[in-house]
């Protein structure tokens, strides 16, 4: 057993256009902004009681942190309730619900009064302004996003802890094929080094987020998320316009993500095992001729 190396992000309390292209966009280098959103309606509004107020009669579908198995489809919640009663759960005890990609725009647009799109230099994807929430012990395994877009993430409740990975770490993190997700039965906190020696090689950038906080995630970064007590987020995102990116995303989406989802409907967990079992012997393979090096 052991821990994953990190080093904290780089922190600016403001940032210009100009500084924010040239040092982070540019180079694709994560940072957190601690004070981009105090112009925002949202930055003084946004809490439990004004979410159940505005949005209360929201049926929303949860997830939690247990690994997909067999047929069962990796994007299927585990259950539904409205969004008042998960919200009072959120306050009154930790739980591994999570509200995952709830779209504003399409339920609850009235909401999209109280943000900003700010102008950093990113031409924001305004169809997709998402939010998650998470109680307090929950987690979201390891994961970069299928459309490998960049993204701005905007912590407005509770405190959370984020670990990025550049896509560089890749090769040490034990993705599973036809996936943007790593090994769901690896505890990232913990990792078995004996079992998994290639994460023993692996280096994180440690962030703890605090209401107000904005984190830039470039294109492919790898994000694994622990919300320290109930809180929510918004992401805003950016789509891939280098035309490597932009024909890798549409693979995600429209091959990998189907074929994904057809195996598992037809194979169910044999999939899930055979996939599971090459990766692990693939990588320490690798780690073990040198991967390393």
């Amino acid at each position: 057993m052991g821990q994953i190396r990190t080093i904290p992000v780089e922190r600016v309390q403001k940032i210009s256009k100009k500084e924010f292209v040239e040092k982070y966009y540019k180079p694709q280098r994560p940072v957190l902004i601690e004070n981009l959103i105090e112009d925002w309606p949202a930055y003084k509004k946004w809490n439990i009681e004004y979410f159940q107020e505005q949005a209360g009669d929201q049926i929303v579908p949860l997830y939690n942190s247990e690994p997909t198995k067999g047929k069962q489809n990796s994007a299927a919640p585990v259950k539904e309730m409205k969004l008042y009663d998960y919200l009072e759960l959120l306050k009154s005890q930790p739980t591994d619900l999570r509200v995952f990609f709830f779209n504003l725009l399409d339920n609850v647009p009235k909401l999209l009064e109280d943000i900003r799109y700010p102008d950093i230099g990113l031409k924001f994807f305004k169809r997709l302004p998402v939010m998650f929430f998470g109680g307090g012990g929950s987690r979201v395994l390891p994961h970069y996003d299928m459309d490998l877009s960049d993204l701005v993430h905007f912590h407005f409740h509770g405190h959370k802890s984020v670990t990025l990975f550049s896509p560089e770490q890749t090769k040490y993190l034990y993705k599973v094929p036809f996936a943007v997700h790593n090994l769901e039965i690896i505890d990232m906190d913990n990792p078995d080094f004996s079992k998994y020696p290639a994460m023993a090689d692996v280096e994180g950038i440690k962030v703890e987020m605090k209401p107000g906080d904005s984190l830039y995630m470039p294109s492919g970064y790898w994000h694994y998320i622990k919300y320290l007590d109930g809180g929510f987020s918004i992401t805003l995102r950016a789509l891939p316009r280098h035309p490597t990116r932009l024909i890798k995303m549409l693979g995600n989406v429209f091959l990998m993500r189907p074929f994904e989802n057809i195996m598992r409907k037809v194979c169910g967990q044999k999939w899930v095992d055979y996939k599971e079992a090459r990766i692990v012997r693939k990588t320490n393979r690798k780690y073990a001729k040198g991967l390393k090096n």
